[in-house]
Formats: structure tokens, sequence, C-alpha cells
């Protein structure tokens, strides 16, 4: 049997869109704190007992600009999430109509299976709502004890194993179970508060020690090739319908500003640029390459379909993987310096979708045997590449992924043929290619941000939103501080999450949610230009369907 020794360079993908109200700053959605208490710090504390194990994890800019907002918000004050915020509000103020409102809109709002139906008082608490919802006897019906203990119980349920096991109090208020006091809430609220002000120090520590790399995405998490020129979404699907506009006026420059911010950012926090950039979803094309280039980046990466589609555009044949996908490439670009790495899709599908269902042992030895078997077919050099989101997938895991994560890791640090990795020690190996087709990490195409109506009307109405700016930024005197305030929306508005979820493949209440946040950025952008928003933007534009889970990934398998 061949000993050849195997690189594995696990990336996990951390990104939330901006979920502020610029106006106020306040937050119309939870879902960053909530991750930044079950997912940052697991994945954290899961490679802090494991200092051998390496990997690259990948930060949207946009997710850390959250981060740190939730520790000003701890810090200075006042608490701008309104969500969060109920956890230090008074009994009495809890059974007001604004707070049973939004606590009955959000504190269901979780993977009931694994965080909820484990919890006997939180279930009860769920039964009494659906009981009551059934009955039509109304919601003034609970007296605060009731919203006290949901809103208490939905956050617990949101904390992640490792303080579960680490922090007394968190264990504590769990075995209390019911009954929960001003003060029992308050204490959890400093918990939050306490686990997100360590979050960045900890991954800049990780990588200080050479453990981890970090890596950024563009500033808001636009998809690049899009911004740059509509027409690449046809590279790989030739028949995909486009929005009425030819393309996003001033694309390039605008691709171009959310690279040099999330590079200048990511400076800031960690210490020195990044050495690679995930493009945003994975989304690349030869225009992107050369940004990238240009901006001296090392490596970037896609997935494995978009490698294929470009080596078929070659002419070469597909047939045997371990020939073409574990190495990275640098294809034609003015210097030829930048290499791109492909996920392998089936690997990255068995940790974000199928594992969750395995006993953990199973799917650690099964996907070890994966990796020996590619071992055994590739030359000495060979990487394999597993990219995947590093928040979402636990959720539907048990014990938010602890027994899985803990145990890979811990086979992966003992294995004598498969070596754990970062993409920047990995760069000598790669092949070359003429041209690399455009696409994304999802079916590799961008059918998921383009080519329905409702996908395309998002972008005429942005494209329409940005030809107003530009003419109002040629017509009129602003002062920086109105610039600012005019880019820091347009920016928000290019971010690739509202027209993810914008399809019949989505379930109705998220994609209400995102439909509704969409068109209030675009209608504050017109706000802030003084200028009247069209009445197209009071209508929504998608409704949803239905979805496999909660619609935050998408397989590709």
């Amino acid at each position: 049997m061949a000993t050849t020794s195997l690189k594995l360079v696990l990336c996990w993908h951390m990104h939330q869109p901006d979920y502020r109200n610029y106006l106020d700053d306040t937050y119309v959605l939870p879902w960053t704190y909530l991750h930044a208490i079950k997912d940052y710090s697991d994945m954290a504390w899961h490679l802090e007992q494991h200092p051998d194990m390496r990997c690259v994890v990948n930060f949207a800019p946009v997710l850390l600009d959250q981060l740190e907002d939730y520790v000003f918000q701890f810090d200075i004050g006042p608490l701008r999430d309104p969500l969060l915020a109920l956890l230090g509000k008074p009994d009495e103020a809890l059974i007001e109509e604004e707070a049973v409102e939004r606590i009955l809109q959000f504190c269901f709002r979780n993977n009931h299976a694994h965080m909820l139906e484990p919890f006997p008082a939180y279930r009860r608490l769920y039964e009494l709502y659906r009981l009551v919802q059934e009955d039509g006897a109304g919601f003034g019906y609970f007296g605060p004890h009731f919203y006290a203990d949901l809103v208490t119980w939905y956050h617990l349920s949101w904390t992640g194993e490792s303080l579960r096991r680490t922090v007394p109090l968190i264990s504590k208020l769990m075995e209390k179970a019911s009954g929960y006091t001003e003060a029992d809430r308050n204490a959890l609220l400093m918990c939050i508060g306490d686990t997100i002000r360590g979050l960045i120090g900890r991954y800049r520590k990780l990588a200080e020690r050479g453990q981890i790399e970090l890596s950024a995405n563009p500033q808001q998490h636009p998809i690049l090739p899009l911004l740059i020129d509509f027409k690449v979404a046809r590279e790989n699907t030739p028949d995909m319908l486009l929005p009425n506009a030819e393309s996003y006026p001033g694309g390039e420059a605008r691709a171009v500003w959310h690279v040099k911010e999330a590079i200048e950012k990511h400076k800031c926090r960690f210490g020195k640029k990044p050495n690679g950039m995930w493009p945003s979803e994975g989304g690349v094309s030869m225009a992107v390459l050369d940004l990238f280039e240009n901006q001296e980046l090392q490596w970037t990466a896609s997935s494995e379909a978009v490698l294929a589609a470009s080596i078929h555009l070659k002419g070469e044949s597909l047939e045997n993987k371990a020939v073409w996908l574990y190495r990275p490439y640098r294809f034609s670009t003015p210097q030829e310096r930048i290499c791109c790495f492909f996920r392998d899709e089936r690997l990255s599908d068995l940790i974000g979708f199928e594992y969750a269902q395995w006993f953990a042992r199973d799917a650690v030895q099964h996907f070890l045997h994966q990796l020996e078997q590619i071992a055994g077919a590739v030359d000495e050099g060979g990487v394999v590449s597993v990219i995947l989101d590093g928040e979402n997938a636990w959720e539907t895991y048990p014990y938010n992924g602890y027994y899985f994560l803990s145990q890979l890791y811990d086979a992966l640090d003992t294995s004598e043929r498969i070596t754990t990795s970062i993409f920047s020690e990995c760069l000598e190996s790669a092949g070359k290619l003429e041209k690399l087709v455009a696409g994304s990490w999802v079916y590799g195409t961008f059918s998921t941000w383009m080519g329905s109506a409702e996908k395309n009307l998002a972008w005429d109405l942005l494209c329409a939103a940005k030809l107003a700016l530009d003419e109002t930024l040629a017509s009129k005197r602003l002062d920086a501080i109105q610039v600012a305030a005019l880019m820091r929306q347009l920016a928000n508005c290019e971010g690739s999450d509202w027209f993810w979820w914008f399809g019949d493949y989505n379930n109705p209440e998220s994609v209400r949610l995102f439909d509704r946040v969409f068109r209030d950025n675009l209608i504050r952008l017109y706000e802030i230009m003084d200028v009247l928003p069209p009445a197209r933007l009071n209508v929504p534009l998608c409704s949803g369907g239905q979805s496999e889970g909660s619609g935050t990934m998408r397989r590709v398998t």
C-alpha cells in the first residue's frame, strides 16, 4: 500500500450579514450574537483544546464589525439589540405588547430536535404556547413568569457546549429549569457579553501561535463576479436569464472597494493583512483573480464544480478526480501569482449535512477512511480542501457537534498519513490552467443569486438605487459625513444574503424577514439621498416556499 502523506486543509467559513438598521443602529435580527455564544465560541474552544490541530478560519468583515459593535454595547451601552436587551428588563416589562410580540416571534426559532426537545422545561413552555395558540385564548393569558422563563431558555438553548461545560452559571441556570429572576437574567446577559468580548482576541491568539490561518471575505459579502459583470453568470449557465440592467453601475470600482476595505480591517484586527481571501460564496471569475492578485493576495478558493468546468473547457477527462482536484491551480492572470484551491464537495457536504445523523465515532472513522483512500490515489504533495459553513451546521448535530469535532480533531492529531495544514503552506504544488470558468460553491453556478424573476428584480432595484446615488453624488454638495452614510448604506445593500433568500426553495418566514430588510435598506438609501423611494419597494419581492432545513446552507452533492 502507498504511504503518501496527504495534506488536509479544513476551512471554516464564518459569516452573518449586517442586521443593523443604520438610522439608529438597532438590530432587526439577532443571529450574530446568538451564533457568537454558540458557534464562534465553540469553534475557538475546540481548537484551544487541540493545539496541534491546524486549519483556516475565514471571517466576513461585516460579521466582525457586528461583534465589535456588540462589545461596544456591553461596554458603553445601551443595548441596541431589542431581543438581547429583554434579558435585562424587569419582569413587568416582559408583558408589554412589544416585548411579548418579539419574544413569541423569536424565542422558539431554533432547531427543536437539538435545541428545545432535550430540555423538558423549555419543551413545556412550547407546549403551553401551542395550546393557547390552538385555543385562540390570546397570549395575554400568560403572565410575566412565562415570558421570563421563555426568553431565558431561548438564550440558554443557544449557548454552546463549551460554555455549558466550563461556565458554572450556565449549568446552574439549566438545572434551575424555571422561575428565572431578573438577577438570573442579568447574570446570563453578562455571561453573553463576556463571551462576545473575548472572541476576536481568542482567534487572533490562535493565529499568532501558528495554529490557524485567518482569512477574510470582501467587506459586506457581495458576489464579486456579478458586481463586476452580470454576463459571467452565463459562462457556466449559458441560458441564464439576466436582470434588465446590463450591468451593475460602477461595479468594478465597488468590487475593489469591498476587497480593500476587508484587507485594511483585517490588518487592524489581526496585526497583518490576510494572505488569502475566500470570495463570498466561493464566487470567482478571471476578473476576480486579477483583482485579488492586484491586492497582492497569495490564494483564494472556490469549489470542485468550478474547477471541473474549467478543466472540461480545456477538453481534459474528469473521470479520475484524484488526478485533478487535490492541488491548487494558477491561471493566466497578468502575474500568474495567485493560487486557487477547490473544495472537495462530497467531503464538505458530508460534514455539513450527513454526519449530523451518524454516531460521532462512525462519522469520524468514515471521514478518515475517505482521506486515506485519497492519500493512496494521489501523488506526494496532494492537498484536500474541505471548506464549509463553520456556524450553521452544528445545530443539526447533537450537542452542537461537540462529540464529532472533538473526536475528529483527536483523530487528525494522531493520524500518520493525514497532516492538517493551511492554504498559505500548500502553494508549491500548484498546477496550471489557462482559464477559470466563473462560478460559485453552490452548484458551480450563480443561480442562487441571479436568474429567477425575484432575484433579477432585486438586482434591478439595486442598480436603480446605485444610479440614483451616482447622480446624487454628482449633483449635490454633500459633506464627508453624508457621503460616508451613503456609502455605508450602499455597501449593505450589495451583500449576497438578500439575493440568497429570494426563491421558492426557502421557507416563507425567513424569506419574509430578509425580503423586508433588503427593501428597508434600499428605502433608507433613498432617504439618505433625499430622493423619493420607488413605490415598488413597498411591495414584497418573494413569498418563499419549502426548504431543506433552515435554508442557511445549500448542499451540492
